[in-house]
This record gives structure tokens, C-alpha cells and sequence, in this order.
């Protein structure tokens, strides 16, 4: 069940909007004011929220662009419910963040289509983000084991020698120095790879096998462009 959230200082609007969306099995939940509305919005986290512009002390503008500002609520679509639609007004809005606006008085098979519309670019938003989100965790993986894997072996080799070294009747301290040398190498390179990952925050990718995809360093693209 889609949760709505109504922020409106009149409480016969506030009952009239809830009325309707309820018998659409919408769950509906309110606030009064800005302030309150903003800390359920924070709480409650709605599916969408209808929001009245004209309200006392914070209007209905400047609550949604705290909403839109907020990470936590910047993905929840903003209707504005308004009787005021002039071209500055819309600006306004739109500026603010808001997704569309709807005029007092509204009828019910307008208000309906408007959430319906909402909620639906919404849920298309959040399947995109998803998608987003899974196509760059596991390009980190193959990234990661692609740079990874050779100094692993570097490392996985140099060990193997030691221990060959530390077998012998002598010992030799060069060839032992040598080897963590390798070792201490192996592990600057994992150290590089691994802060150039954590330092990216709008990652390029490239493809790496089939439909697979990696993240490109700036390495990467110094090297291609040789």
C-alpha cells in the first residue's frame, strides 16, 4: 500500500483529500504545518507528498525545497496543492523541487491521475537507481580483482620463495630482502587501487568482458591514450 503524506494548515482540506485517497486504499498520513510536516516526511518517509502552498509561518515553497534538499526525502515527489498557478508561481515551485501542481479546487479523477503519475516516474526512478547501484557494485568487484589479482600473485610468490630461502643451510639475507622487497611493492600497489576506489564518486566505466563492465582509473585512460 502507497503511503501519502498531506501537509495542509486547514483541516477540512487535510479530511477531504484523506477521505478520497483512503477509499483508493492509499495510506494516508498528515501534518498541519510545515515544521511537522517536514519531521514526518523525515519519519514516515511517504511514497508522495501533497503539500499546500499558502500556510502560516513556513510556506508550502519553502518546506519542499528543505524536503528536496534533504537526502533522506529528496526522492519523494512533491505535489503542490495551490490555487495560486501563475507563471511566476509555477517557476517558483518547480525551483523549489516540486514534481507538478494541482489547482484548487480539484476534482477526484484529476487529483488521482496526478499521484498516479507521480508515483509511477517514482518507481521508475528507484528501479533505474537500483539498476545503477547494482551495475557499479559489481564493476568495484571486477575492478578490484582485475588490478588486484597480479600483485596478489606478486606477493603469493614472494612468500613462497622466503620459505624456499628459509629451508636452506644458508640462509641467504639478501635474497629474503629481495623478496619482501616484491612483497612491500605488491602491497602499495592493493593500497593505490584500493584509495582510488574509495576516492570515486561519479565513476567512469569501460567494458571488460562481454556484458560486463569495470571502472576506469585515470590511469587507465593515460594508458589508452598512448
Amino acid at each position: 500500500m502507497k503511503k501519502i503524506l498531506v501537509i495542509d494548515d486547514l483541516p477540512e482540506n487535510v479530511f477531504m483529500i484523506q477521505d478520497r485517497l483512503e477509499h483508493e486504499g492509499y495510506e494516508v498520513i498528515t501534518a498541519y504545518e510545515g515544521k511537522s510536516g517536514i519531521e514526518r516526511a523525515k519519519n514516515e518517509l511517504p511514497d508522495l507528498i501533497l503539500l499546500d502552498v499558502m500556510m502560516p509561518e513556513m510556506t508550502g515553497f519553502e518546506v519542499c525545497k528543505i524536503l528536496v534538499d534533504n537526502p533522506s526525502t529528496s526522492r519523494i515527489p512533491i505535489i503542490l496543492v495551490t490555487a495560486k498557478v501563475d507563471a511566476e508561481d509555477t517557476k517558483e515551485g518547480l525551483e523549489a523541487g516540486a514534481f507538478d501542481y494541482i489547482k484548487k479546487p480539484f476534482n477526484r479523477v484529476e487529483l488521482l491521475a496526478r499521484i498516479n503519475s507521480a508515483l509511477k516516474l517514482s518507481e521508475a526512478q528507484k528501479l533505474l537507481l537500483e539498476a545503477e547501484q547494482r551495475n557499479t557494485f559489481t564493476a568495484t568487484v571486477v575492478t578490484a580483482n582485475h588490478k588486484i589479482k597480479q600483485p596478489l600473485t606478486l606477493m603469493s610468490l614472494s612468500a613462497a620463495a622466503i620459505k624456499r630461502e628459509l629451508k636452506r643451510d644458508e640462509i641467504s639475507g639478501e635474497a629474503i630482502l629481495k623478496r619482501l622487497n616484491y612483497i612491500e611493492i605488491a602491497i602499495k600497489e592493493i593500497t593505490d587501487v584500493l584509495n582510488q576506489l574509495n576516492s570515486i564518486k561519479k565513476p567512469t566505466f569501460s567494458d571488460y568482458f562481454k556484458n560486463i563492465k569495470m571502472i576506469e582509473f585515470d590511469d587507465d585512460k593515460k594508458d589508452s591514450s598512448n
